[in-house]
């Protein structure tokens, strides 16, 4: 299983950048199940919070609900992914409380891989992150 990050959606909803392209392509294939892929709780609730933050709400509900229809897997945050990410917070000094949540996720789900163009996850060990250009040639 693929755990896709919220910039993915963000870049593939936003205006002209480099990124939208790929994460688009990266989405449709998810969306017709060509991939395996899933979010946890944590990144629908970075675009509610985004979206609100930037006063673009009725965007936040669009990327929010096509996001839900587009992957209806979803992953909860339960006190186990809180006490792992308190852990690993402990461990990795410069991750932050969002970051870690996912990594936690990432760990209990056994994920092959993390969809994201955060470099940050490059420096948590054994998490493979994968930018969505990656999923799209096989």
């Amino acid at each position: 299983m693929v755990l896709i990050d919220a910039n993915v959606f963000m870049y593939a909803a936003g205006t002209t950048h480099p990124n939208k392209a790929p994460s688009a392509a990266f989405l449709d294939k998810a969306a017709r199940g060509e991939i395996d892929a899933a979010v946890d709780a944590e990144v629908l609730q970075e675009i509610l919070h985004r979206y609100r933050a930037i006063d673009r709400w009725l965007q936040g509900r669009q990327v929010y609900d096509s996001t839900r229809r587009i992957i209806p897997a979803v992953i909860s945050i339960t006190e186990r992914i809180t006490d792992s990410a308190r852990y690993l917070m402990d461990v990795h000094e410069n991750l932050g409380a969002r970051d870690a949540l996912h990594v936690a996720v990432y760990n209990s789900e056994a994920a092959e891989s993390w969809c994201s163009f955060d470099r940050d996850f490059d420096a948590v060990p054994g998490l493979v992150r994968k930018e969505p250009g990656s999923y799209l040639s096989s």
